[in-house]
């Protein structure tokens, strides 16, 4: 997601989508077909989806078709996966957008975030806050957006509150007591991924309440835990177990500011990649999302592309996507940070090349719910 806070941009994350089916499966659907109701996406064996996030504005969510195809024109290949917001804030199921991803013949990705406007990272929780989800105060909400989400009949990826492990967004756990033990009610795990798994768990047990088998529902981290010190703040700590979960996704960036250094593509995932990989080892992991800043005086972007290509095929196969961040912000300093794959040619010419490997499938496959 957008990075506007100090701390978001001190520990930031990266995220990339890639996949392509294993040679010989013939017995899958038809890829890009049109999918039905009750269908999931398909993780191959061997591979990866390739998907984006196409600076999609302030709120994550103004998609058009143009945009879309404009992107898959410059970078030379068809996403299999999108990635967009849809913020509590605006009260409903983003079904326009589910259709133009689908019409353009991709799987959708929600971050679905119990958020309020102004969708500012760095602010204390809203009416959004984990307690009165808890409670029951926004059930009507939840349940309106689950019969549309069943009704919509698409294949979904939902990654609810999101890179919880962090301290820039309200529901993080960080802001739920952090580390402090439940002494009332044992068996005293932290008591901010305590708040969040329970939150989690309530919201599926909801959706899935209203006959939603179309979600395959993503837990979806950040690479650095912050505050990193410490047990409570890991990745285990925050997972709502194996029912809960059907993807592991995590967010990882390379140098977004200024004000932080550089460090390669392994440098920012590797750790990140081996606790996620432990924390559920039979489930399919993706990199929900993932760039790097245009800084020249402190690295080359396109070689740490292309360096991230060549990881993703050799030192991390398990990935089965990765979702490229393509956009560009300014910063409160009036600095910009751009992490367009076209920020300069060098950059676009890495990824054209690394994402044109057949390894990295282009079109979702799809099978029926049992």
């Amino acid at each position: 997601m957008k990075i506007l806070s100090a701390n978001r941009t001190v520990f930031a994350l990266f995220l990339l989508l890639g996949l392509a089916l294993p040679l010989g499966a013939t017995d899958l659907p038809v890829a890009g077909q049109t999918a039905g109701p009750a269908q999931k996406l398909i993780f191959p064996e061997k591979g990866a989806y390739t998907g984006a996030y196409v600076d999609f504005g302030d709120g994550e969510d103004n998609i058009t078709l143009e945009a879309l195809e404009k992107f898959e024109k410059m970078v030379g290949k068809h996403q299999a996966i999108i990635a967009f917001g849809n913020f509590w804030g605006e009260q409903a199921f983003p079904k326009k957008n589910v259709m133009i991803v689908t019409h353009y013949g991709a799987t959708p990705l929600i971050f679905w975030s119990p958020w309020d406007k102004p969708y500012s990272e760095g602010l204390l929780p809203d009416r959004f806050n984990l307690y009165n989800i808890l409670s029951g105060a926004w059930d009507a909400y939840i349940d309106k957006w689950a019969e549309d989400a069943r009704d919509c009949g698409k294949p979904l990826l939902v990654a609810w509150g999101i890179e919880m492990n962090g301290t820039w967004f309200p529901w993080s756990g960080y802001y739920y007591g952090g580390g402090q033990k439940d002494l009332l009610n044992p068996p005293n795990d932290p008591l901010g991924p305590k708040i969040y798994k329970e939150a989690y768990r309530y919201v599926v047990n909801r959706v899935r309440a209203k006959g939603v088998k179309n979600i395959q529902w993503v837990f979806h981290v950040n690479n650095q835990s912050y505050p990193p010190e410490g047990t409570w703040n890991r990745y285990a700590s925050y997972y709502p177990g194996a029912d809960y979960v059907d993807v592991l996704a995590l967010s990882v960036y390379g140098k977004i500011s200024k004000y932080m250094g550089w460090g390669s593509f392994s440098d920012v995932f590797r750790l990140a990649y081996e606790e996620l990989r432990k924390v559920a080892p039979n489930k399919p992991l993706i990199v929900a999302e993932w760039g790097i800043g245009e800084y020249p005086q402190d690295g080359n972007k396109a070689e740490w592309i292309k360096n991230a290509f060549q990881d993703f095929q050799e030192r991390f196969p398990q990935v089965k996507a990765a979702v490229f961040w393509h956009e560009r912000w300014q910063n409160k300093d009036e600095s910009y940070s751009n992490l367009r794959v076209n920020s300069s040619p060098e950059a676009l010419s890495a990824y054209r090349e690394g994402v044109s490997n057949p390894r990295w499938l282009s079109l979702p496959q799809y099978q029926p719910e049992k």
